[in-house]
């Protein structure tokens, strides 16, 4: 282990933040971050996290409390530089990887405090979550983060027509926009979304 995951090293990490709106990935099918990540370049780290830290957050946000989630989101990234001679960026990219394990440890920090809950007569324990719901929250978190990039009314389209139900009509009375235009912009930001989770967590 190198001196970057000293103990006195993640305490004195400077203070990371945990925004609960995922913004956009920054990332490509040729991400210099992922690279310099494989490589075992400690000072991309940082990079790593600002780059997708937002994300491994808000899914694990999602099944963990608060508190709990902070912690998980730390592991990740421990997790992950621990094992980076194991991150391939041909076979798919850093956040995809960085997900696989945010799933994993979510699971590992339920069965944890299961174990924790047990030993308090007290305490009840709460269910652990089986995988495909973790594995459904995760999805869940990667699509509004690819919705990031949609543009505004293709993205308010996009989820009336698919979160809410709205047929395209009624799309386009609720929002005041030609219809011709709310199809063009469900047809032109879904394209988007596709082409981004192709790169981004393939």
């Amino acid at each position: 282990m190198t001196a970057l995951f000293s103990a006195h090293y993640v305490t004195e990490m400077p203070p990371l933040q945990y925004p609960r709106v995922v913004p956009t990935a920054k990332i490509s099918a040729t991400d210099p971050v992922a690279t310099r990540f494989a490589g075992g370049d400690e000072a991309v780290l940082r990079e790593a996290y600002d780059a997708h830290g937002s994300l491994v957050y808000s899914i694990c946000l999602r099944s963990l409390p608060e508190d709990r989630a902070k912690d998980v989101t730390q592991e990740v990234f421990v997790s992950a530089w621990r094992a980076r001679e194991r991150f391939d960026p041909s076979r798919g990219s850093l956040a995809a990887w960085l997900v696989g394990i945010t799933k994993n440890r979510i699971i590992d920090n339920f069965r944890s405090e299961q174990r924790h809950a047990s030993r308090r007569s007290d305490v009840e324990a709460a269910d652990t979550p089986v995988a495909s719901e973790v594995e459904r929250i995760a999805d869940q978190m990667m699509l509004a983060d690819a919705l990031e990039i949609v543009p505004e009314r293709g993205r308010i389209a996009i989820k009336l027509a698919y979160f809410e139900g709205l047929t395209h009509p009624e799309i386009a009375q609720q929002t005041g926009v030609a219809l011709g235009t709310v199809k063009s912009d469900i047809r032109r930001g879904l394209e988007k979304v596709r082409r981004h989770m192709e790169t981004s967590y393939v």
